[in-house]
């Protein structure tokens, strides 16, 4: 069995999950840039989408989600964060305040986010984020 792993280990992987809200907030695709790990094993399932694979895909997502709207807000909720050796996920619920193609709505999802601890620190390799009812 694993040891826990260290309060300071657990902070750094919340702190990297609040960058990916804050660049999706601030509407920032090169502060996304820089949470997600650049390669072909990241995924990312928005809600209603179909599973995109690979950085290029994903990148391409948040950029034209980035380019139609103009306001996203996020209330993160409940956040659920386990670390495992080089792997951490963070669970929790989005309460997201949107105005997208001139359409304004509030609305919550269930996500997932996973994350990779490379040497220049933690990259998200997997959001998944599902409407919840």
């Amino acid at each position: 069995m694993l040891p826990e792993p260290g309060p300071e280990i657990v902070e750094e992987l919340k702190a990297v999950n609040q960058r990916f809200y804050d660049a999706f907030s601030d509407l920032d695709i090169s502060v996304m840039d820089n949470v997600w790990e650049d390669s072909i094993r990241v995924v990312c399932v928005h809600p209603g989408w179909t599973p995109l694979i690979g950085w290029e895909a994903v990148r391409m997502s948040w950029d034209r989600i980035f380019q139609n709207a103009n306001l996203m807000q996020f209330q993160v909720r409940y956040l659920n964060i386990v670390v495992q050796g080089e792997f951490g996920s963070v669970t929790c619920v989005e309460g997201i305040t949107s105005v997208v193609a001139g359409t304004a709505s509030n609305f919550s999802t269930f996500a997932t986010n996973i994350f990779a601890r490379r040497e220049d620190g933690w990259r998200m390799i997997a959001h998944h984020a599902s409407q919840s009812a």
